[in-house]
């Protein structure tokens, strides 16, 4: 074989290798992409939170791994239609009411939640459950009330809010909850007379759940019935989970340099 020979055989035995590498590079880049729709489907949705109304427990920034598999799945469950022909491919499926998986967990009092706006379902909102199917919920004096049982509310240390994102200064009155289930929580409540902090008794339909934020004095939610009001089961995206990156508002994307230093390292992986 001439010279020219081996080095044109050389040549072409190159550039298969080359374009296997390629080949094999591409089917592990589209595997994977693959695996991140799968489990952002179906499983674990990120978010970002962009306002003060779940302030102590969530701040402007944080972003967190909604899980959608708690509560079953609905037709808010997914970004995209499962139908065919306008028919929505989980009908075909066992439900309970308004679409949820029978053998699904139902929200429980004190879960951390993402919804869609019942006034406009374009809109995810984020809040704790409070009221369940049937209760009767009341703000008296700032005091939350359910099913006419004052809810205890501790006053603890003021929270420290050094960019002042969640309202009334650096310095905010801060309480403990607890609810009936036991879950215990931390609420920001600057005016125990707000326009919300005294209320008439709502109660709860069924099929639905009373949400309130835990920054009470900076949160649209159940208790404004014209703009949120009691949010229907099928609503529901998933429970909020866990915080796996938080970053504070003041970082943008013109200065990586300043990341680090705005990074709020410690709220990494915490579970809500």
């Amino acid at each position: 074989m001439h010279k020219e020979d081996h080095t044109l055989a050389a040549q072409r035995s190159s550039g298969r290798k080359h374009e296997d590498g390629l080949w094999e590079t591409a089917k592990v880049i589209v595997q994977a992409l693959a695996i991140a729709f799968f489990v952002r489907t179906f499983f674990y949705q990120p978010f970002n939170i962009p306002s003060s109304s779940m302030y102590p427990t969530l701040m402007v920034g944080d972003y967190l791994f909604v899980s959608k598999l708690s509560y079953g799945y609905g037709k808010y469950s997914f970004n995209f239609s499962l139908g065919f022909g306008g028919k929505d491919i989980i009908s075909c499926c066992p439900t309970d009411f308004a679409g949820r998986k029978v053998l699904a967990d139902a929200p429980e009092r004190g879960d951390v939640a993402v919804f869609k706006l019942p006034t406009n379902t374009e809109v995810d909102y984020i809040k704790r459950v409070i009221g369940l199917p049937g209760d009767r919920i009341q703000m008296k004096e700032g005091v939350l009330h359910i099913n006419d049982v004052a809810v205890p509310k501790e006053r603890i240390e003021d929270y420290v809010d050094p960019n002042q994102e969640a309202g009334g200064g650096a310095s905010v009155p801060q309480y403990r909850e607890t609810l009936p289930n036991g879950v215990s929580y931390t609420v920001l409540d600057i005016n125990s007379n707000g326009s919300a902090d005294n209320t008439d008794v709502y109660v709860v339909p069924e099929g639905h759940y009373f949400m309130m934020g835990d920054n009470r004095d900076n949160s649209t939610d159940s208790r404004y019935l014209n703009e949120v009001g009691y949010v229907p089961i099928e609503n529901y995206v998933g429970r909020a989970d866990i915080i796996f990156f938080s970053i504070t508002p003041e970082a943008t994307l013109f200065k990586p340099w300043e990341w680090p230093f705005l990074t709020r390292w410690l709220r990494f992986f915490n579970l809500i």
